[in-house]
């Protein structure tokens, strides 16, 4: 009998031990989000501080949902990286599954925001309410970026629960290998977002390119 998984149950081992995924070794793999980053605009700068205002105030005031967090955080994010105009494509609540013959399984999952050139999944993106660790987001995310229907380029994550952020890389080479970044956060007095939007504009310059 085929067992379903969801992948929000599933933990970093047991992604590793199903799909042979491997950490990277070497810091050189996945330096897109500290290499030559492209500046960013005074203009930017100053939409990114009224968005960490806004976050900030409504975290101390009430709970914050996985919504919330899309709509005040990670919207304005994607407007400023350029994802919602061509030639990128938005996708939300998209649906994956990834079929383990040998195993008998079948993971199922939704992914919250997929941005799209050409059919190349560029940036899987998982959304949390805030407080959420991260930590328990990363094999989430992985197991989508798993699914990326092209073998041959890398694909990234992000990961994110309003304050803050981590991105990801995966190759679906054998073995599959990936990485992540530094974590960013909106709880340091100097506003992080910048460096957020920063790695979102080179990701998109790297498709462009």
């Amino acid at each position: 009998m085929v067992q379903i998984i969801q992948t929000q149950t599933v933990n970093i081992t047991y992604i590793k031990e199903k799909f042979g995924l491997q950490l990277a070794e070497s810091d050189q793999f996945f330096t897109e989000w500290f290499e030559n980053l492209p500046e960013i605009t005074t203009q930017e700068k100053q939409t990114l501080d009224r968005v960490k205002t806004n976050y900030l105030s409504l975290v101390e005031r009430r709970p914050i949902s996985e919504e919330m967090v899309k709509m005040v955080v990670l919207a304005p994010l994607l407007d400023l990286a350029g994802f919602y105009r061509s030639p990128f494509d938005i996708e939300t609540e998209k649906s994956i599954e990834i079929t383990l013959e040998d195993a008998g399984e079948i993971f199922r999952g939704r992914i919250d925001v997929l941005v799209i050139k050409q059919q190349f999944w560029l940036l899987v993106i998982e959304s949390k309410s805030a407080g959420f660790s991260l930590l328990t987001a990363i094999p989430q995310a992985l197991a989508y970026m798993l699914s990326n229907p092209d073998p041959k380029r890398p694909g990234f994550g992000l990961v994110l629960n309003g304050s803050d952020f981590i991105f990801l890389k995966l190759t679906k080479q054998n073995p599959p290998i990936y990485a992540f970044s530094d974590e960013f956060t909106l709880l340091k007095r100097e506003n992080e977002l910048y460096k957020v939007l920063s790695i979102l504009k080179k990701l998109s310059q790297i498709l462009i390119e």
